[in-house]
């Protein structure tokens, strides 16, 4: 364990205590503002969440797997904007480097990534290409000692306020598919990168994004990540670091279930209807039950699956297993809460509107559900005939 038990408690007892005493209290005024209070973020920073999985040389908190998903786990409690901030820091946008980065690259950008000086954004989904990776059209052309990289990226998280970017783009054309694509630093202020308007989405108001144009970018051969001997290796720099952030994900979904099931629990034994709390009928206790159940085996697939990949298993296929069920589960979660909430439940004014609409995007970042099924039946198919 990177932190030994008594400091683990103490930290997601004071993750415990800011998500309710800080965050909570907040959600509405983010997604009324759409934005995060500069100085809420300013506390994020201060809490270390940028930092979570960054290893402790790099200024971070170098969380294991195991300990990771237990924080996911509490601060998946309030809105997922706030992870959104940090997600990217923690995941690709550090560990790619963190795995096959050079020395120079590891101590140029991970302390102020771990710091939260420096917001991370991953540019990888263009207007068409998501998760056919194979249709990437974004180019980074040979000049010299850098490339000139044409493109334009979609939807890119934190693309707004981002202070460099990891950017895809096709370095051999000759060769289709992920294989001839590469993973490139690159800094906001380059000359040729421009960013799109903001995009307006269902939910998560706070966490922003926006298309990332590149025109003529250059862009030096040592800001591939791992440098220019991993050039066309892109993407398996990126399947390195997949597994950590399913199950990242997974765990937050397990945290939003769970702050759902206790506001529909609350309300339940509140309202009155018929002479006594709805909590009392039977229809409602079988989908508080139902969804009790579900969150509860979403934990245990994740934390058993977390603990396997501390461990050094191949925890591919259950990673994905853990992302499909988690995020469907919680979609179902959020359904039932609005439904006991009944007419409340469709005003704003109930936290459980917000996150209904909030966690409908978690069946589909991250890989959707469809391309989850894809990739645990294949590798069902690859096992077993290599049995």
């Amino acid at each position: 364990m990177a932190l030994d038990p008594d400091t683990l408690a103490q930290f997601l007892d004071a993750l415990d205590r800011f998500v309710k005493d800080r965050l909570i209290p907040n959600e509405a005024l983010v997604a009324d503002d759409d934005a995060i209070p500069p100085a809420l973020v300013q506390e994020i920073r201060e809490m270390g969440l940028f930092g979570m999985s960054i290893p402790e040389e790099y200024g971070g908190l170098g969380l294991t797997m195991a300990e990771e998903v237990q924080a996911a786990f509490v601060l998946g409690q309030t809105s997922p904007v706030f992870r959104s901030l940090v997600g990217t820091n923690n995941g690709i946008g550090s560990q790619g480097i963190i795995i096959d980065g050079t020395v120079e690259q590891k101590a140029k950008y991970l302390p102020s990534l771990a710091s939260g000086d420096m917001i991370a954004s991953f540019a990888l989904t263009e207007p068409d290409a998501g998760s056919d990776a194979g249709s990437l059209r974004t180019t980074a052309r040979r000049d010299g000692d850098d490339f000139i990289l044409n493109g334009t990226k979609r939807y890119i998280t934190n693309a707004p306020r981002a202070d460099v970017f990891t950017v895809f783009a096709r370095t051999n054309p000759e060769v289709k598919g992920s294989s001839g694509v590469s993973a490139f630093i690159v800094e906001a202020g380059t000359p040729g990168l421009s960013l799109g308007q903001p995009d307006k989405k269902m939910g998560q108001k706070g966490s922003h994004t926006c298309d990332v144009i590149l025109e003529d970018v250059r862009v030096p051969a040592a800001n591939i990540i791992g440098g220019p001997a991993r050039e066309n290796q892109g993407f398996k720099t990126a399947m390195k670091v997949l597994d950590r952030g399913r199950l990242h994900i997974s765990a937050v979904c397990v945290g939003a279930a769970e702050r759902l099931i206790r506001d529909a629990l609350a309300y339940a034994m509140e309202r009155r209807q018929f002479g006594e709390p709805i909590a009392e009928k039977q229809l409602i206790q079988a989908m508080l039950a139902d969804s009790r159940t579900e969150a509860f085996a979403a934990r245990c697939m994740i934390e058993e699956t977390a603990r396997r990949k501390d461990a050094g298993v191949n925890v591919s296929t259950d990673a994905a297993c853990c992302k499909m069920y988690a995020s469907e589960m919680v979609g179902r979660v959020a359904d039932r809460a609005v439904q006991i909430h009944g007419g409340a439940g469709y005003m704003a004014e109930y936290a459980v509107e917000r996150f209904y609409r909030d966690v409908r995007l978690f069946r589909i970042y991250e890989g959707t559900t469809q391309i989850q099924q894809v990739l645990i039946a294949r590798n069902m198919i690859r096992d077993a005939a290599a049995a």
